[in-house]
């Protein structure tokens, strides 16, 4: 009966995520006595996955792995099945459970970290929406299973570390992470896409198979779709810079996702698709290669840092770029042990991280005199090898560039081409009769001037309901109408600013792609 409850493991911190937001937004459990009733839904749902993962780790050192669990067909089109299944082998067993006691840690310690906090509740529901997704990630028996989570947790991810979403620092480093972690999944979906035209099918365990009887050319585009997916999400060269700036989020989201778990979703994707990489050794060699380079840039740039943070972040940044390197080289057990090892011991370093800067009182360490006498490379140490401006230029400044361009064309063309009028400085109805009340309004500006053969006719219609609205609905109904629509305004204006911030625009982004999966 173990086996068959696994898809109880990554849903019930999704359905954690999911009541905690309700909670959220209608307004239950709010302020310091709403806290410990969230913290203790938040680590229950991740503690009873912990507990059946450890069932089912005893179980299967008694009997073996059970191996491919399929629950069904999730849809089908043609000749392509996508099946809900989960793959209970080592890796993915002793990986999962890994998942859920780093995370289950890091809520334990958040409960005081975050205490008092305004967005409390808002941080436990992206908590548990990233505990249920890195499951999901290591659990999934195919790769389209495997991206819903990959991408569950990019999303929590993005808000956490725009978790102050007041300050324009993290706005912009949440963005610069979210543009770059995109590019990434790009490869992640063309992966996908090819696995299905030449393959047949995505699940891991066929994939390995069938991929030994494809073309060289072929499999080399399948595994280099999964590769740009893995060294993206991973932070390797050259998609470094994006790590260090999501550091803005609080320390417990630090620790979890970039110290020891989400950093590591790409070691643990190519270590999934060893049977693929192996049959192609160009790959193995640029894997292995731009891990080298991505360990070298980590430790240099380490040298030069002089907080705690940025110091253990690359640091991480380099012993996974050692894992590539491990990969590259065919060590592909070698880097799970590292992985796990280092993942234990990454995720006690940050959580330890701020009860260490109480402790300590002496300054920075000094940089090493080698490094001194090279000025140069001290120079470009210090620039983090100009990466950041790099990656700005290529990534972040053309897709706000583009936004703003499609802001224009919206207000532009779009808008006078259906012949709305101009929303610039447009007033509601209700504030324009109580302007013409006031003497402080014209009635023929009250209604917007539209263009074209559809805004004349919108124009008209305005004008007859405005007219219906001012003579018989206000001065009709007296003062008490008037203040009835004050209030309904006042909350429908309260919903619009709710709605218009960053976290509910994105919890109805995520709402949205629960129902279409």
């Amino acid at each position: 009966m173990l086996p068959s409850l696994v898809w109880l493991i990554p849903l019930l911190p999704l359905l954690a995520a999911g009541w905690i937001g309700l909670c959220a937004v209608v307004g239950w459990y709010r302020g310091e006595r709403g806290e410990r009733p969230i913290a203790r839904l938040a680590f229950a749902a991740v503690l009873f996955p912990l507990l059946l993962l450890l069932l089912l780790d005893v179980s299967a050192l008694l009997r073996g792995v059970p191996g491919q669990l399929v629950f069904g067909s999730w849809f089908a089109s043609g000749e392509y099945r996508v099946q809900l299944s989960f793959t209970l082998d080592a890796l993915g067993l002793s990986l999962a459970t890994l998942v859920a006691l780093i995370c289950l840690a890091t809520l334990g310690f958040s409960v005081d970290y975050m205490h008092r906090e305004a967005g409390f509740q808002r941080f436990f529901m992206l908590l548990s929406l990233f505990s249920g997704a890195m499951l999901l990630v290591v659990l999934a028996g195919n790769a389209v299973l495997a991206f819903v989570g990959w991408e569950l947790a990019g999303v929590s991810s993005y808000l956490l570390i725009g978790y102050a979403f007041e300050r324009k620092s993290a706005v912009f480093n949440a963005t610069r992470a979210f543009v770059t972690n995109r590019v990434g999944d790009a490869g992640f979906i063309l992966g996908i896409a090819l696995s299905l035209l030449w393959l047949g099918t995505v699940e891991w365990p066929q994939m390995a198979i069938f991929s030994r009887e494809v073309e060289p050319f072929s499999k080399g585009l399948i595994a280099l779709g999964f590769l740009f997916a893995a060294l993206a999400k991973s932070a390797q060269l050259p998609f470094s810079p994006w790590i260090a700036r999501a550091l803005e989020g609080p320390t417990p989201s630090s620790a979890l996702f970039y110290g020891s778990l989400m950093v590591h979703a790409g070691v643990y994707l190519v270590t999934r698709l060893e049977p693929l990489f192996s049959q192609v050794n160009t790959l193995l060699l640029l894997m292995g290669l731009l891990g080298l380079l991505t360990a070298l840039y980590g430790w240099l740039v380490g040298l030069v840092q002089t907080d705690i943070k940025s110091s253990l972040i690359f640091s991480t940044n380099a012993q996974v770029g050692l894992m590539f390197l491990e990969c590259g080289l065919g060590w592909f057990e070698l880097a799970a042990w590292h992985l796990g090892l280092h993942a234990v011991w990454r995720s006690y370093q940050f959580l330890h991280a701020p009860a260490l800067l109480q402790l300590v009182s002496e300054a920075a360490r000094e940089v090493p005199a080698w490094l001194r006498r090279w000025p140069r490379l001290h120079a470009a140490a210090l620039q983090r090898f100009w990466l950041d401006a790099v990656a700005d230029w290529l990534l972040v400044r053309p897709t706000r560039s583009l936004a703003e361009d499609l802001q224009d064309f919206d207000q532009r063309v779009v808008t006078r081409m259906v012949g709305l009028p101009d929303q610039s400085g447009s007033l509601n109805s209700l504030a324009r009769w109580e302007l013409l009340q006031q003497g402080r309004g014209d009635a023929d500006t009250a209604v917007g001037r539209g263009r074209g053969m559809a805004g004349r006719l919108l124009e008209w219609l305005a004008r007859v309901l405005y007219w219906f609205e001012e003579h018989l609905v206000l001065q009709g109904a007296g003062e008490g109408l008037k203040q009835a629509i004050d209030a309904l305004g006042g909350y429908l204006k309260r919903v619009e600013e709710l709605l218009s911030q960053p976290r509910y625009l994105m919890l109805l982004i995520m709402a949205t792609f629960t129902v279409i999966i």
